[in-house]
């Protein structure tokens, strides 16, 4: 596909003025499925490829609405929600479109423009935006909401119509061009090039509320916190965060290479899945799982850091301590649980859902990235083209961190604005998952 004007000055690093003056297109380069391949996979396929149903072509450029902004997308990146959506499950997205275009047309259409990260340069904004202008770089935070209902006040995430944004929406990152709520903007940090600071909002929000905020597990210093994943995109921002908030990380993970990389992000304790006789199926399982967090640490997790779902989380309630706590924000190994509910009720443990971060979490947790205290997992980049494929690596989990997609930008390591910043960091840190395993 041919690039725009548009698109041309922006990657040139054009003037405000001149990005305004310049026309926008009227189809747009994105990563898409297609509502007529609903139904491709059948019930019992064992491996429903995404790459089967995830194209990347022109699609049509909505109109804006008076709170929303377009962003030239330099970067995005691959979420869970992006393997799910491509896989129809566990329904397919374009019934989320449906219902959404009972409100707002402009979303119920028979493609699906995917992505709930990006970031990009402002380059039209909606008559009612007030704090964003055309120029400004900046990320997304995922949380779509109407900024009218009354408990945004309270908690953005208690919203009635919350949406995931490119999920459960249009216009979503995984294209040269998104269409995004103002209330999702946030400055993208300076030290970061264009595909660093698209890989961090969704994952690294939802951690820090998780584990941070004051709606999930309000993590203290001294907590010890069961990780799993945590190489992951959810697991290397928890590990972070834990280590920043003096608690004491124990990650799992199910190599001996995801077990070294865990070492070098300074994670002194680490369980190796791999090295578990017998596995998690059973309460034999568990026991053998929280007598090896015991020898490590001495103690029970007073938190669980549970994204997995199915497989791990009968043993995330049994291994919890007497009073703990399993925050659960996910289940990519399946949603159908099962535990035992007497290590639940008769030890007093408690089960937190937390989905996603609302405005201010997303804002607390951009300001320590920009910060420098909490780094980007990228660990491999594909461009647009490629996005089928990306998704592919994370629906096989044969990556680690996060994986990120150039869209407008022509290479990587462009975007850093604040080269001092990224000198005191240091380049080891900032690329610790580029390394190889």
């Amino acid at each position: 596909m041919k690039t725009t004007a548009l698109a041309e000055a922006v990657v040139a690093g054009a003037e405000p003025a001149e990005l305004e003056r310049l026309d926008v297109p009227s189809v747009y380069r994105a990563a898409h499925l297609r509502k007529d391949e609903v139904g491709s996979f059948d019930q019992d396929d064992e491996d429903k490829d995404v790459r089967r149903t995830l194209h990347v072509g022109e699609v049509p450029m909505p109109e804006l609405a008076e709170d929303e902004v377009l962003v030239a997308v330099m970067a995005s990146a691959i979420n869970y929600n992006t393997v799910w959506s491509a896989m129809f499950e566990p329904v397919p997205t374009f019934a989320f479109l449906e219902r959404f275009g009972r409100s707002d047309a402009r979303h119920d259409l028979p493609v699906h423009v995917l992505g709930s990260d990006a970031a990009g340069v402002i380059v039209r904004t909606g008559r009612a935006v007030r704090r964003w202008r055309v120029g400004d770089r900046v990320v997304t935070s995922p949380a779509y909401v109407d900024g009218e209902d009354p408990v945004v006040q309270h908690d953005g995430m208690l919203a009635g119509d919350l949406r995931a944004w490119g999920f459960e929406t249009n216009f979503g990152g995984l294209a040269d061009f998104a269409v995004v709520k103002a209330t999702q903007l946030l400055a993208k940090p300076r030290h970061l090039s264009w595909e660093e600071a698209a890989c961090n909002m969704l994952c690294a929000s939802t951690a820090y509320r998780m584990l941070v905020g004051e709606r999930g597990a309000r993590m203290k210093q001294g907590d010890v916190v069961l990780l799993w994943g945590a190489t992951g995109g959810l697991g290397g921002y928890g590990v972070q965060l834990v280590r920043n908030g003096g608690g004491i990380p124990v990650g799992v993970v199910g190599t001996q290479e995801k077990a070294e990389l865990l070492r070098r992000m300074g994670c002194p304790y680490v369980v190796d899945r791999s090295q578990l006789d017998g596995g998690l199926a059973d309460e034999k399982g568990w026991r053998r799982l929280g007598a090896e967090i015991r020898r490590q640490v001495g103690e029970d997790p007073a938190i669980v850091f549970e994204h997995t779902g199915r497989e791990t989380f009968g043993a995330s309630v049994y291994v919890a301590k007497r009073g703990g706590a399993v925050v659960t924000c996910g289940s990519s190994s399946g949603y159908a649980h099962e535990y035992d509910n007497r290590h639940l009720w008769m030890k007093l443990k408690r089960i937190i859902g937390s989905h996603g971060a609302n405005y201010q979490e997303c804002h607390e947790v951009n300001r320590l990235i920009s910060l420098g205290m909490v780094h980007p997992t990228l660990s491999a980049v594909y461009p647009l083209e490629g996005a089928a494929e990306a998704a592919r690596a994370v629906q096989l989990n044969q990556h680690v961190g996060k994986v990120g997609v150039l869209a407008l930008a022509p290479s990587e390591d462009l975007g850093v604005e604040d080269h001092a910043l990224r000198a005191r960091i240091g380049e080891d840190r900032l690329r610790l998952f580029r390394r190889p395993l």
